[in-house]
Order: C-alpha cells, then structure tokens, then sequence
C-alpha cells in the first residue's frame, strides 16, 4: 500500500491483448497486483490456520479430517498461485509448485 502511495502507480494497464493486472517487471506493480496479492496471503494464513485447528482441537475427527483436507487444499492452491506470480516477474526464478 505505501509503494503504491508513493509512487501512484495505474490501477490495471490496457494492453494489446486486454488488461493486464499482474506488472510484467520486478520494478513495478499495479494497485489491483497489491489487492491480489494481499487476498492471496490472507487465504494462505486461513489454510495454516485450518491446518492447525484441525491438528489442535479435540471434537469429531470427521470435521477434523474436513478441516485438514481443506486446509491442505488452500495452502497447496494459494501458494502456488503466488510462487507463480513471483516466477512471472522475476525472469529466471527456477522453482515452481503446481502452476507454472
């Protein structure tokens, strides 16, 4: 947020092929490029917690088993994701998990 206060970057740019919301460069960002990536955090923080409410608590071991497999699921999909937003923008970044 404050990178984007300061520099007061576009919110998304118009492109030949449509709109683009992800910056192509490591040394830019779009406003809407911070909303995504801060949703992104926020659902990888909801998978660990279910995660470890699934490992903590004590009730039925069908929520928990529920709980886990979802939990997996968000942190797997929502990491990947971010890994490959980070993988478009910095050319030559090697790893990748499930999206390239």
């Amino acid at each position: 947020q404050m990178w984007n206060h300061i520099r007061g970057p576009p919110f998304v740019q118009k492109t030949q092929n449509g709109v683009a919301y992800i910056h192509g460069s490591s040394q830019g960002q779009f406003v809407v490029e911070t909303y995504f990536v801060m949703l992104i955090y926020g659902l990888i923080v909801c998978g660990m917690i279910m995660l470890m409410e699934a490992g903590d608590s004590k009730g039925d071991s069908g929520k928990r088993q529920v709980l886990a497999v979802v939990g997996l699921g968000l942190l797997a999909i929502f990491f990947s994701l971010i890994l490959s937003i980070f993988r478009s923008k910095a050319g030559g970044y090697p790893y990748s998990f499930l999206f390239k």
